[in-house]
């Protein structure tokens, strides 16, 4: 199925918007984005200095440790000519008390978009609708958009498309395998979660993305067999089996994914020339091995940096 051409005024139509879950944007918008993270990213390397966003500023409220999401946020408004506030409930009033909804109408005064990295969806979307900034989701339990932008940049960059390629997720039916089925879906891509019975993807979240695939055209199977998930895979993705807020439960974990492990043997059955990525931190040893993760298939520091200009382009397309 060819992918529609990306229409020219896309970005006046994003600015101004939230990015909550990727399916707040059309397969056009999303397609258009990630044209906009390369173009950013070429202009990046050849030394083009562009600010789009001069005399922006950006709010990043954090509530879980980060490495990837505030570093990359942070330099990229700098790139972009504007300025970013680091911020954390403890020391703001939110930590004694004051509202979700009177922060965000306080900070949409001082602030052009707010970054939110945080536990609950619930949370995130009740600051969305007191804002009246652009919000973007930096990580909640549910969704992980800005990590999934990065990722179908860095799987179109290598295999100089989406449209019609298999992904293989094992591992936890997360925030990830959500917004992974979410932006695969959208931009054609075939996707199959492997996860244990307890652990698959939320069945309103597939639900969504099987209803994405019919217009798309590709197509979305939840299994726990990993070996039937990775079969031809062009993509190979996984995540750690215990995210944050679930260390309590690593050793129930560790049994519960002992048979989901990406190794080298689990590789063979996917595709020739297929990639093996992870959102990181990766724990070798446990939902990897360090021959894959570390072999000549993956492309997770591609994929790390590509964080970078994905959100560039999202920030620029929300904050311009």
């Amino acid at each position: 199925m060819k992918a529609e051409t990306v229409p020219t005024h896309a970005s006046n139509q994003l600015k101004g918007r939230d990015c909550l879950k990727l399916a707040d944007f059309s397969n056009n918008e999303l397609a258009w984005l990630l044209k906009l993270a390369d173009q950013l990213k070429h202009e990046h390397k050849v030394g083009i200095h562009d600010e789009p966003l001069k005399g922006k500023t950006l709010g990043m409220l954090f509530e879980k440790p980060s490495t990837r999401t505030r570093v990359s946020f942070e330099a990229g408004i700098f790139q972009l000519g504007g300025a970013g506030i680091f911020l954390n409930s403890d020391t703001l009033q939110l930590g004694r008390g004051e509202t979700l909804a009177d922060t965000a109408k306080v900070l949409s005064g001082y602030v052009d978009g707010m970054l939110i990295r945080t536990f609950s969806q619930d949370a995130l979307e009740e600051f969305a609708e007191n804002a009246t900034i652009p919000v973007i989701n930096g990580l909640t339990d549910r969704y992980h958009p800005c990590q999934v932008l990065a990722d179908l940049q860095t799987i179109k960059e290598i295999k100089g498309g989406l449209n019609g390629l298999n992904l293989a997720y094992i591992g936890d039916g997360n925030n990830m395998a959500h917004s992974l089925m979410i932006g695969a879906a959208m931009m054609g891509m075939s996707i199959s979660i492997a996860a244990p019975e307890d652990y698959l993807p939320d069945t309103s979240v597939v639900q969504d993305t099987l209803t994405i695939a019919e217009h798309s055209g590709s197509t979305v199977d939840v299994t726990s067999d990993p070996e039937a998930a990775v079969r031809q895979a062009d993509v190979i993705y996984t995540d750690v089996w215990a995210s944050m807020g679930q260390e309590e439960e690593q050793t129930n974990r560790e049994k519960a994914f002992s048979g989901f492990q990406v190794n080298t043997e689990l590789c063979t059955l996917a595709a020739d020339d297929a990639i093996f990525m992870h959102c990181l931190p990766a724990h070798r040893g446990e939902e990897v091995t360090a021959q894959v993760i570390d072999g000549t298939q993956s492309v997770v520091f591609q994929q790390a940096e590509n964080r970078l200009h994905a959100q560039k382009a999202l920030m620029t397309a929300l904050m311009g």
